[in-house]
């Protein structure tokens, strides 16, 4: 392309030459013919379009050598102020020519091929103008309809997956109750005791159940139901409002953000911590984890593959180094790498309660004194298929921890789906993700509405 510009280039100089001479000497034909010396093959008769391409052979051959020593920086600079030179030279021709056609006088041929060879890259520069906007134009409007599409698709794969992982919670819970109210013509106190001890089995709880029985009891009074199966409808509604909750959703939009997770180990800690990872780096937010579980085998490895996958950065120290010395570091690099969202993990191997208030108050302290400006959230990770344990652990870290979400693992494993009732009404602290599989997409905000619905097969 380089050389292409330069002999374009020069044809331009040499046709200019010619039309500059034909303007200032247009007294006479014996005059211009005696102005007219632009080479010795001129001289020897040959037409203007064989010096001109002898001459650009020539310029072309002694420049060829220099190309080679030509930067790539040089190259794009001459091209730039080629292609200027190029469209100046292309508009004095065609008001030289206007001119001429103007003043009678009569237009040499090789300077109108110049012309229009002008007239025809000026064309082609805005026709390529014309295919690179409409191009970006049909990018725009994709990338306007693609998100759409894929939030829809999102939100219905995510609940089909939901309602995959409540399965055998919906055979523990709803498909049992449905069983009995199927069972009964008429809506008496009968029903409702075996209604609760459906609840009781299925790990809801025996303060939850109570306060459920009673209040379906003050509905089937208020509303006057006769049909066991409308009674169906008044449960869902009172398992919804139970685990509504203003606060169940996951906000990280703050920057910068530190999520610290707590829960003793084997309830899915490290694994949520890599799935919330791969979640917020996929939404283009800068993620760091800190490998503060220093007390478990292969904690700090495990974390290491996820951040391999997810491919954020990590902060660790060796095995047995002091929790508190690693959330340390991972502030720090958080400050200085201007992270979005910190995550770190903390030990979950404590052997009783003063050692767990030791560990986790350690680690507090140094998050609110070295990262104040940063919005603090402290998610508990519980197993849902530990039962009536999860909640005995959600009540035990609230005691020395101040806990801003639960997050239920391994839903997908357990008929008794209802612990997460009895983590909500019992504990008084939102369930704000649950996990209903092995896969990334598992992990859900926990939203009441669809948890109803797909546990009571809406």
């Amino acid at each position: 392309m380089f050389k292409k510009l330069f002999k374009f280039g020069k044809k331009k100089e040499e046709n200019q030459e010619v039309q500059d001479q034909s303007v200032e000497t247009n007294e006479s034909i014996e005059d211009i013919k005696d102005q007219e010396q632009v080479s010795e093959e001129a001289k020897e008769n040959k037409t203007i379009d064989e010096v001109e391409n002898k001459q650009n052979e020539s310029y072309i051959e002694e420049n060829e050598d220099a190309e080679e020593v030509v930067s790539e920086e040089d190259i794009k600079d001459e091209i730039v102020e080629e292609n200027i030179i190029k469209e100046n030279e292309v508009n004095n021709i065609e008001n030289d020519n206007e001119k001429l056609i103007d003043d009678g006088e009569v237009i040499d041929e090789s300077k109108i091929d110049v012309n229009d060879a002008g007239i025809k890259v000026k064309e082609e520069i805005i026709e390529d103008i014309e295919e690179e906007q409409e191009g970006l134009i049909e990018d725009i409007e994709e990338a306007k309809e693609e998100p759409i599409e894929d939030i829809k698709d999102k939100k219905v794969n995510l609940f089909d997956r939901l309602k995959q992982g409540l399965t055998k919670a919906k055979q523990g819970i709803t498909d049992r109750i449905d069983d009995v109210l199927k069972s009964y013509t008429k809506v008496d106190e009968e029903l409702l005791e075996e209604l609760e001890e459906i609840l009781i089995t299925a790990d809801v709880g025996v303060n939850t159940t109570m306060d459920i029985v009673e209040q379906l009891r003050d509905k089937i009074k208020e509303k006057k139901i006769t049909d066991p199966m409308d009674v169906r409808v008044e449960l869902k509604t009172i398992v919804e409002n139970i685990l509504t909750n203003d606060n169940s959703t996951l906000d990280v939009e703050h920057s910068p953000t530190i999520i610290l997770m707590v829960g003793v180990n084997g309830v899915g800690k490290t694994t949520t911590i890599g799935k919330l990872a791969n979640r917020y780096r996929q939404e283009g937010k800068k993620v760091l984890l800190a490998a503060g579980d220093t007390f478990r085998a292969a904690a700090i490895e495990q974390l290491e593959v996820w951040a391999s996958r997810s491919n954020v950065d990590i902060i660790k120290h060796q095995e047995g180094a002091d929790p508190g010395a690693v959330v340390f570091d991972a502030v720090k690099a958080a400050k200085a790498r201007n992270v979005d969202l910190l995550i770190c993990d903390t030990a979950g191997r404590l052997h009783n309660k003063a050692n767990l208030m030791n560990e986790l108050g350690k680690v507090f302290k140094i998050v609110d004194r070295e990262f104040p400006e940063a919005k603090k959230e402290v998610l508990l990770v519980v197993d849902a298929t530990t039962g009536q344990n999860a909640v005995v652990q959600a009540k035990t870290f609230k005691e020395v921890a101040d806990i801003t979400g639960i997050v239920l693992t391994k839903l997908d494993g357990t008929a008794k789906g209802g612990v997460v009732l009895a983590v909500k009404s019992e504990v008084d602290v939102p369930v704000k993700l649950i996990g209903v599989g092995e896969k990334v997409e598992d992990l859900q905000d926990f939203d009441a509405k669809s948890f109803s619905d797909a546990l009571f097969g809406n």
